[in-house]
């Protein structure tokens, strides 16, 4: 069963959650705390033989709880000491939207996209070497992007880093 919102005359399905029961939450929980741990280790931290753990985990991906596994890389020390938060408003378009789209997926340096509710229409997460570097970015994203507005936040410091999700089993 999906569950369905309108927001702004736009329609939105989102899909209900997976049923997830103690094993899943124990193996999530090890897997968003150290993803590259060895099968072997994991299946000793939750109680399980490692073909029932390489079973489990395969069938976290396929339902897509689990969307990939990747490293979480340093901006700064990689060589991008700028990250930036950037708020854009577009046309209300279907084309516009779209043009915007295809600009944000060009740029290598916008590493996170969200369209969002709110006073602005979408919320980019940027890193940039210097300043001219981020500078090309926003004007891409004014001209062939069509952004109408862009507020720019200059990140400072890590308030809190991403956290795993409070899992609880399903009911």
């Amino acid at each position: 069963m999906d569950l369905i919102f309108a927001v702004k005359d736009e329609i939105i399905i989102c899909e209900m959650a997976v049923r997830l029961d103690e094993i899943d939450i124990r193996l999530l929980t090890e897997l968003q705390s150290d993803a590259d741990r060895p099968n072997v280790e994991l299946a000793r931290l939750v109680g399980l033989s490692p073909a029932a753990t390489l079973n489990r985990v395969r069938r976290l991906k396929d339902s897509g709880v689990v969307r990939r596994i990747t490293a979480r890389l340093d901006s700064t020390t990689a060589g991008f000491p700028l990250q930036v938060y950037v708020m854009i408003t577009v046309e209300r378009h279907e084309a516009s939207h779209r043009r915007f789209e295809k600009a944000v997926r060009e740029l290598p340096e916008i590493i996170s996209a969200d369209w969002v509710t709110g006073e602005t229409d979408a919320l980019l997460t940027v890193v940039a070497r210097d300043v001219e570097q981020l500078q090309r970015v926003l004007s891409v994203l004014a001209t062939r992007g069509g952004a109408q507005r862009m507020i720019t936040l200059l990140r400072l410091e890590e308030l809190k880093p991403a956290s795993p999700l409070p899992l609880t089993p399903s009911q």
